[in-house]
């Protein structure tokens, strides 16, 4: 059920030479135009957590749209499970990013032709795998903001295009994070810095991976919140 104030659907998006894509979108209940904002998803699909996230930036005036980036391997409304990563790992390991770049701008072309969205106010968020995507967004489309919480993969396989970026990034790690070290994190600003990029990068020391998901172990309210704020700011900004 929507939160008070903002209405949620499911749509169809068409993805050139692939299967149709699903999207969840929540947007407020008033009148537009309203900013536009494409949320995207971790590992395991376009699941209730990120649902809830497309819901709480609706309530802050976006048009949050959250596509099915599984959609060439995995069925309408696949949600993995946060104890069985083996279980979405084949789905995750055929993301490719040609393939990543076709959805966002799929995604993408749905925001801007959308009557109720501000075709110059379409920026993107996105976590783990979404926010290695958010990344490549920025590359691919053009965007006001970026958000990239733990984007996993952005250092090595994303560094080559970091002179494509079109808009600011916020980048967000977590310094407890074994997956994604203080090299990784390092290599990403050291290819922004070199191509002159506008960005924030923001590391909570006390977070691990996953930090700002309320359904997984690695949860941390603290730092959930006040990354939470920032992102809205930086959004707003």
């Amino acid at each position: 059920m929507a939160q008070a104030g903002i209405a949620n659907e499911t749509i169809e998006l068409k993805v050139p030479g692939s299967s149709a894509m699903q999207a969840y979108v929540a947007r407020p209940a008033s009148d537009g135009p309203h900013p536009g904002l494409m949320v995207y998803q971790e590992a395991f699909g376009v699941n209730s957590h990120i649902r809830e996230v497309a819901d709480r930036f609706a309530a802050q005036g976006y048009v949050a749209v959250a596509p099915e980036l599984f959609h060439r391997t995995a069925p309408p409304g696949f949600e993995g499970s946060y104890a069985d990563f083996p279980s979405v790992m084949s789905h995750f390991q055929a993301m490719t990013n040609d393939a990543a770049e076709e959805d966002v701008k799929a995604t993408y072309e749905w925001l801007r032709s959308n009557s109720e969205v501000n075709d110059s106010a379409i920026s993107s968020v996105g976590f783990c795998l979404g926010g290695r995507v958010s990344f490549l967004a920025n590359t691919a489309v053009p965007l006001r903001k970026a958000v990239s919480f733990y984007g996993g993969g952005i250092a090595p396989g994303l560094l080559d295009r970091a002179a494509q970026l079109s808009a600011p990034a916020l980048l967000i790690w977590g310094g407890l994070d074994k997956r994604i070290t203080a090299d990784h994190r390092k290599a990403v600003t050291d290819a922004l810095d070199a191509r002159l990029k506008v960005y924030v990068n923001v590391v909570f020391s006390n977070a691990d991976h996953a930090f700002f998901c309320d359904q997984r172990p690695a949860y941390e309210p603290v730092s959930a919140r006040q990354a939470w704020a920032l992102t809205l700011e930086f959004l707003r900004s």
